[in-house]
């Protein structure tokens, strides 16, 4: 009777650490999946009114059919989820999505809707790497005046995150963030410009119009910061100025 009164406790310690130490594991796992998507993925961030881009981020090439996004005015998007190679959103994903839009009197079949496939862009807004799995955010550009956006879900098996390769590996197979075209001037070149610029009489206005070509706008502003490549749109970022082309030509300046 004394021996398994000694033995109870021990036996009580082994039972929580063996729960305890697949939590530290999944733990470490997610914190350096999230890690490698910070490396990897740069968030852009939207207006307010989530209308326009704010702030550019990743562009994303999507490598897989029947991505499901919806408006902008949905107050709530789809969850797409990504598993055994293919995607999908089903009759339980689209009644989760009625369920959330219901607070605002929205119904899944009012709310315009589109799916991307193989080879169209988008922009990554955020990911957050949850228990059960690997959650991102996706915004489009406008489609005949009407910007998409949508949620894409990496489930892990039974709620266990595995390890971070096979997370990107999985990822990759949806979606790859583009390079940055030009990256903004070294910094060590800034301080010359200044000078040269202070000593310079003050120019006129720079001003673009609609309909120039990229060539006629890199002779007036310069090269931009950034080049942002959506196949046949194109955006020039410059540091208090964007320029959209489409088929290399001027149609919008912000």
């Amino acid at each position: 009777m004394r021996r398994a009164m000694y033995l109870a406790p021990v036996l009580a310690l082994g039972l929580a650490l063996a729960y305890v130490a697949p939590a530290l594991h999944g733990q470490d796992s997610r914190a350096e999946i999230q890690k490698r998507l910070a490396a990897e993925f740069k968030r852009t961030k939207m207006t307010a009114d989530r209308s326009d881009i704010a702030a550019a981020g990743s562009v994303l090439d999507l490598h897989k059919d029947g991505l499901v996004m919806c408006s902008t005015e949905a107050i709530a998007s789809p969850t797409n989820t990504y598993k055994n190679g293919a995607l999908s959103f089903g009759f339980g994903a689209n009644m989760a999505w009625g369920m959330a839009l219901a607070p605002a009197n929205q119904q899944t079949t009012a709310i315009p809707q589109r799916k991307f496939v193989t080879g169209e862009k988008f922009w990554v807004t955020d990911y957050i790497v949850k228990l059960d799995g690997v959650v991102f955010q996706f915004y489009s550009d406008p489609y005949n005046d009407v910007r998409y956006y949508g949620q894409l879900k990496f489930p892990f098996t039974k709620n266990v995150a595995p390890p971070a390769d096979e997370v990107i590996k999985a990822i990759e197979e949806v979606i790859t963030a583009e390079a940055d075209t030009q990256e903004a001037a070294p910094a060590e070149n800034a301080a010359p410009a200044a000078q040269q610029a202070a000593a310079q009489p003050a120019a006129a206005p720079k001003t673009i119009a609609l309909g120039q070509t990229r060539d006629q706008v890199v002779e007036i502003l310069g090269q931009p910061q950034k080049i942002v490549n959506l196949g046949a749109k194109q955006m020039y970022f410059y540091a208090d100025m964007k320029v959209i082309f489409t088929n290399g030509k001027v149609t919008d300046v912000q």
